[in-house]
């Protein structure tokens, strides 16, 4: 899980507007792709220099212009000038650790969201941030690195899909959307298959590893809800009318995702309470572990006690004992006092009391 906050004193005293890049770099160099197409062409390039992209502001078709990685400054400037962009949008992109968030311009709709992921060598999440620029005819997106979810939404309009080639800007905005909410159902997936393995652990042998996998995951769920929730904002702006550059046809798909938040955001919740039980669970258990070992050690020492008390009251001191008179009595004593030391500890430790 990477830190919620990262150190932002590189920015200290800049006037607002100034690009600085707040993040970890996750490329080495910044990769730019275009897609254009409509309802009978198509094009799919990978460009080498940012001007490149700069013919298609004003092309009739749709075009969608793809950057990985956000490191360097200069594209972003010459993509933020050319395409009359805000400085304070541009400063937002270098951003990596902007909120959710949707501003709408006169000839532009500017968004932010998160695109989480899992890592299976770690075992963990990680967020990506995504922003998206929807023009009239143009979609400029920018991620922090390369690989992301939206090749099923290349394939649509690679493959000549109806509904997708026919539209404009906003339903290939609205493609984008769902590929991330749809993103966001694969990683509840994740989790809830690692909090049924906790739970299970949990019921039968819940030990310290159990308590930190519980942290783990209540501290992922919050994360990953503070990544979500302000998506449902997002989105109900988007759907409900009052952005020109959304067609009404759109709306009605843009409704869909939204719901498919409210189901995502009322998982996360479910699975916060279940985390917060799990919690209640584990220190009960332990409660109960603890009761369950003094009791046999109460009853050790209830037998020891009459035992103790007559022999600290005789001493041991009989006229007739053998075994005092014996060459290597001391030394087995000595050796029966070790013998169930030892005894005493393996039997503790199988049963793990220690």
């Amino acid at each position: 899980m990477r830190k919620f906050n990262k150190k932002r004193s590189k920015k200290a005293g800049l006037p607002p507007g100034t690009l600085v890049h707040i993040g970890k770099k996750r490329v080495e160099k910044s990769r730019i792709t275009i897609i254009d197409y409509d309802q009978t062409n198509f094009q799919e390039k990978e460009v080498k220099s940012v001007e490149e992209c700069f013919p298609f502001k004003d092309k009739s078709t749709v075009t969608w212009i793809n950057i990985d990685g956000i490191h360097q400054i200069e594209i972003i400037e010459k993509i933020g000038k050319h395409f009359n962009l805000h400085p304070l949008i541009l400063e937002d992109i270098m951003n990596t650790e902007q909120r959710p968030k949707l501003d709408d311009f006169e000839d532009y709709v500017f968004l932010v969201m998160k695109i989480p992921y899992f890592e299976e060598k770690n075992n963990t999440i990680k967020i990506e941030q995504i922003s998206l620029v929807l023009g009239t005819n143009f979609i400029i997106s920018f991620q922090e690195m390369e690989g992301d979810i939206f090749n099923p939404v290349r394939e649509r309009i690679k493959n000549g899909r109806v509904r997708i080639r026919n539209s404009g800007t906003d339903y290939l905005l609205y493609a984008l959307i769902d590929a991330i909410v749809d993103n966001y159902f694969t990683i509840l997936e994740k989790i809830g298959e690692r909090i049924e393995n906790v739970e299970e652990e949990l019921v039968t042998e819940p030990g310290k590893e159990t308590l930190h996998d519980i942290h783990d995951l209540k501290r992922e769920v919050l994360f990953f809800r503070k990544s979500v929730w302000p998506l449902r904002e997002i989105v109900s702006n988007l759907e409900r009318g009052e952005l020109t550059l959304i067609k009404e046809p759109t709306r009605i798909f843009l409704r869909d995702v939204y719901d498919h938040t409210i189901q995502v955001i009322d998982t996360m919740e479910t699975f916060r309470d279940m985390l917060s039980g799990m919690l209640d669970l584990y220190l009960s258990s332990i409660g109960n572990k603890t009761n369950e070992v003094m009791r046999v050690l109460t009853i050790i020492a209830t037998i020891f006690i009459p035992l103790t008390f007559i022999a600290g009251l005789y001493g041991m001191n009989f006229e007739y004992m053998p075994e005092l008179k014996w060459r290597w009595s001391y030394p087995l004593v000595l050796l029966l006092i070790g013998v169930i030391g030892i005894f005493m500890l393996f039997y503790f430790r199988r049963k793990k009391w220690f």
